[in-house]
Parts: C-alpha cells; structure tokens; sequence
C-alpha cells in the first residue's frame, strides 16, 4: 500500500500514561524483568506474614517503565488491584493524594467485566469473610445457608443474589454481612481508629446498586463533608471538620491492604517522579509517606518507576530505611536488542495494515534502531512517517542545517561583517522555532483529546490536588514572568486551599473549594471576611462543575456575598475549563518528568497564545 494514502500514524502513540490503557505489547521485551515482578507477587502472596515488598523499576525516560506495568495489570486484574499513583504536588497531603489516586484505580472497570476493580475487591474480601465465619459456626439457620450457597458458587453475586432493589430480604441480609463483617475485623484488628468506619462505608458502597447514593458513598471515602440529608440517605457517619486528612489516608490505605489478605496482594505503582527534584519539601514528605505505606500497609507489592540516577538522589534525602524497602528487588530496564526494537516496528506497522519496508528505508531504520530509548524510536519514526505523509520537515534534518551553518559561521566569522552573521543565526532559529513550535502543538492538541476522555469519566478531584497543580503552573511560568508565588496561610481560621500569587501590577488569592455541609460554609464565611479587610487584593474561589449544587441558605448567601464584593468572585470551573487547567499541568510536568522533551519557556509560551482567554492566562497579566 502507498503510505501517502494512509493517514493514521501507526507510531504517533510512543508512550503509556497509565497501565489502565491499551497499547500494542511485543511481550518478549522485558520477559525476564516482568517474571521477576510475577514472582515477587507471588511471593508475597504465599508469605505468612503478607509483608510488603518494594521493587524498584529503573530505567531511562522512555524505556517502557509504565509500558511494563500495562502488561502487568493486563495479566493480572482479574486476580489482584492494580493501584496506579502519579507524582504528588502538594507537600502538605501526600498520604491524601496517593489514597485519591487508590481511589480513581479502584473505578476501572476489569477487562470483560461489568464491576470495578473496587468492586471485584470488596465481593471477594466480603465473601470470604462470610463464609470463613460461617465455617466456624457448627450450625447455619436459613438466612446464614441460604447466603453461604448464593455466595460459594460466585463472589460477584453479592450484588445481585441477596434480594431485589429496596426489598427488606435485601436490606436484611446486608445487615446480616455488616453485622459479621464487622464482628470479623473487630477480632483481627480492633476497634480503634477510622477503619471501622470505612469498611461500614465500603460495606455501604457494595449493598447501593443505585449510582447516586454509590456516588454518595464515594464522596464520603474521600473524608468529604456531606449535606445532612445525603449523609442520611446513606446510613453514615459524617467526617468531623478537624478530621486529619493525612492520618484517615494513611489507614484507609492499611484497610485497603488488610483487606486484600483475604483476596490477592495489591500491586501499587508509583510513576512520574522525575519532578519532584524541584520541589525538596515535597521530595522529603514523599519519603516519609513511603515509609509510613510499608510500615502500616501489608500484602502489597509497591513498585516504584525511577531513572537511573533517583536512587541514588534519593538517598541524600531519604533515610536508609526508606531506601531499604523501597528498593528490596531493583530491577533494570536496558535498552533493548535491534532485533526487538525492529520487532516493535514491525508490531507498530502491522497494527495499521502496514509494511516497514514499505515506510523505511535501510538508511532510516538504522537510525532508529541506534535510538537510546524505545520512545525516542518510536518519536523519530513518527516524524519519518509524518514526513512522508503529510510533508512534516523533519526535526532532525533541521539540526543538521543548524550544525553545518554554525560551523560555517566560525569558519568565515572574520570575514563577515557581524551583522551578517547574526541575521543568519536567526533565520536558523526562526525555522528551528517553527519545527519545535509544530511539535509543541502537536502534543497538545494529542494531550487535550485524551484529557477530554478522561475528564469526562469520573475522576478524584481534591482542593489540595487542584491548589498543589496551580502552584506548580505559577512557579513554572514565574521563570519567564515577574511573578511571585506562595502558599502563605491568610489565617488561623479555616479556609479553603489558597494560592497567593503576586505580580507589578496587582495580587491575587486563588482558592479552591469542593464538598458541602458545615465545613463549605464555615471556609467561605471566613473567606469573605478577608476580602472585606483586603481592599486591594483580588480574591477568587473555584469550584468544580462535577462537585453538588449548593442547597444551603446561608452557604448560598456567602457565595452571593462574595461575589457581589467588588474584589471578590466565586466561579464554577466547567469543563472546559477544567481541561486546559489539567493540560497546562500535564505539560508543565511531562516536560520536568522527560516525558516530553521539549524547551519549558516555549512550550509556556505556546500554551499562552493558544489559550489566550482561559483564567490561568488572566493571572499572568500584569
């Protein structure tokens, strides 16, 4: 076929953001490494004692560390939780951060199935829980034998085995499992702490086959204040205003981990972590949330995704402890064979009906396989492709004009009037602007379908997420502007997560504000009362169009207070909005991570122009 009439470029895809995606997988790369991870989890799961293990994956940026997990989740999700944790941003709730993330894992769907992983979790863990406290029992009355049969012939029946929808048969044989449920973990763990709460929360979750009130439950393990009416539609407790978030993370984590002991090993995975180099407060708590993990976590295997060179970073701020487990089994991702980089070609090729032969010639894909990362392979044979198809210049075409015209320019630069010379150095950068401009754009056009897909699912938003993503936005761009930045606390009174930023011409607080209840209130009142006595401060809430309309009077009179302030407004961050927010963050952090290697200040300025009117690019101006 002549490539000229194909379209689709079978290698535009080069890398994996999550394992939960689907890419082509040519499985003898990594054989070895990935055994390695299969028996480690194995090996956990037959350990009396369900100890965590860390396995440290290193390898370049590109290599395929979170391709490698892809194959992982799609071998074993049908038996174990797969957790997937990006980098966190905000110091200050780490733990929360990383449960958020445990919880937005917990929504994927398994592959060929109708419930989520956090589903499948909570059916197997509650059903073995049911039928080991049954065994004990000499005797079972008709309820207990009628469940135990429902249950032993399939875990997953216990959404849709033990009654119709609002019959008292159903709502009493979820309180039979409730009841022993919790008689089970009282006598292997206690009753102290949050854990007793949230296994009646997740037990909550299992018994509502009705997406409102399941939603309900989802907000409340996210230690979010609910309404007194929602809180009542679910048979829950509410979260106290001074609940630390940190600490009810760390142990809703542990529950987690406790619970899987009677299912199969978690396997939680920490990607993206390249960034938090440029942030040492962050990099430190990160650490010592690690810790915290594998001392109170068990039945885990905890993978954590690193460049060569982290380790040992990691080892001027993390103490030997840290370092200990996180690295127990280190396993190496060298670059591999020719052989297997053309094997991927090839997989690439076929997948879109293509012949390699057909795109390359022997000259090109030399110069691929000679690549020092699968993705800068698969980057150069996109931009061939690009080339050949659509008559892309090719970025590297461009270098080499560079290089030969610098050395050009040495040679004569005696003979050359100084003004000559430099007008040739600009052409040279105009058209190197222009190539990387084109790739710039490129990628986030890519980037913003996929965030568009993504958003449109359910996500675990957070005002600390939200306010540790928008300071790393401002810090970023304060190296190109006259801008200042900081996390200062405007008071000892509750407040929404705020973000100070400072310009020459004007200072702006930024905060964020989710959930309902008492504590929305409280924090918006004691908003309102600092932008009556800061006249000449700007002060702004955003909150997110997914979060529930507002109901209360008097929290609806604070939001009308402040918006008819003339420094104060309170805006509903629509989806729109809330994807340009998310792709400045992403770029901003592929480009620190090396997932996209591009210049930081013109990818700034490029996101700066083509979203001219979107509120992060209002802040900037002076």
């Amino acid at each position: 076929m002549d490539i000229s009439q194909k379209k689709i470029n079978p290698f535009g895809s080069s890398r994996v953001d999550t394992p939960f995606q689907n890419h082509i997988d040519f499985k003898e790369v990594y054989k070895n490494e990935f055994n390695s991870l299969k028996t480690t989890l194995k090996n956990i799961k037959f350990d009396s004692n369900h100890q965590s293990i860390g396995v440290s994956v290193v390898g370049v940026a590109g290599s395929g560390k979170t391709h490698l997990m892809m194959r992982l989740a799609k071998e074993t999700l049908k038996n174990n939780r797969l957790l997937f944790i990006r980098q966190p941003n905000n110091p200050k709730f780490v733990l929360y951060h990383i449960y958020n993330r445990i919880l937005e894992s917990f929504i994927e769907k398994i592959p060929n199935s109708n419930y989520s992983q956090l589903e499948y979790l909570l059916a197997k863990s509650f059903t073995k829980i049911i039928i080991e406290t049954f065994n004990k029992k000499q005797k079972l009355n008709i309820r207990e034998e009628s469940i135990a049969k429902k249950l032993n012939s399939d875990s997953l029946g216990i959404y849709n085995l033990l009654g119709a929808d609002g019959s008292e048969q159903k709502r009493k044989n979820w309180a039979f499992i409730e009841k022993r449920t919790i008689e089970w973990w009282s006598e292997h763990y206690g009753f102290a702490g949050h854990s007793l709460k949230i296994i009646k929360g997740l037990i909550k979750f299992c018994s509502y086959s009705d997406e409102n009130r399941r939603d309900l439950v989802r907000r409340w393990l996210s230690a979010d204040e609910l309404e007194p009416n929602e809180i009542k539609s679910i048979k829950l407790e509410n979260w106290s205003d001074d609940i630390d978030k940190e600490e009810f993370s760390l142990e809703a984590i542990s529950t987690f981990g406790k619970l899987s002991i009677v299912d199969e090993p978690l396997i939680i995975v920490f990607d993206q972590l390249e960034a938090l180099k440029y942030n040492e407060e962050l990099l430190i708590n990160y650490g010592e949330a690690l810790k915290e993990i594998f001392t109170h976590t068990p039945n885990a295997l905890i993978i954590t995704n690193l460049f060569p060179d982290r380790l040992e970073y990691f080892k001027t701020y993390f103490d030997a402890s840290i370092i200990d487990r996180l690295s127990q089994l280190q396993i190496t991702l060298n670059t591999p064979s020719k052989e297997y980089l053309k094997n991927i070609l090839n997989l690439k090729a076929k997948h879109s009906k293509l012949n390699i032969d057909s795109i390359l010639n022997s000259e090109e894909l030399e110069e691929l396989l000679s690549q020092s990362s699968i993705r800068k392979m698969l980057n150069l044979a996109s931009d061939f492709f690009r080339y050949k198809v659509d008559g892309i210049e090719l970025p590297k075409t461009t270098q080499n004009i560079e290089n030969e015209l610098k050395e050009e320019i040495e040679k004569l630069k005696r003979e050359i009037i100084y003004i000559k010379k430099e007008l040739n150095i600009k052409d040279i950068e105009q058209k190197k602007d222009y190539i990387e401009n084109s790739k710039i754009i490129h990628y986030i056009n890519t980037q913003l379908q996929r965030l568009q897909v993504e958003f449109s699912r359910q996500v675990i938003l957070s005002d600390s997420d939200d306010i540790g993503k928008l300071k790393i936005i401002m810090e970023a761009f304060s190296f190109v502007k006259n801008l200042e930045v900081s996390d200062f606390r405007l008071s000892n009174k509750t407040l929404p997560e705020h973000l100070e930023i400072i310009s020459e011409n004007k200072k702006i607080i930024i905060g964020f504000l989710k959930g309902s209840g008492n504590l929305f209130t409280n924090k918006i009142k004691n908003f309102n009362t600092l932008v009556d006595l800061n006249e000449d401060t700007n002060f702004i809430i955003f909150r997110d169009s997914s979060e529930p309309v507002i109901k209360s009077k008097v929290a609806k009179e604070q939001i009308e207070r402040l918006n008819n302030a003339s420094n104060g407004e309170f805006i509903i961050l629509d989806i729109v909005n809330r994807v340009i927010f998310e792709l400045f963050y992403k770029v901003i952090v592929d480009i620190q991570n090396l997932d996209f290697d591009v210049n930081l200040a013109e990818a700034l300025h490029t996101l700066e122009l083509k979203f001219h009117k979107h509120w992060i690019v209002e802040l900037l101006k002076g």
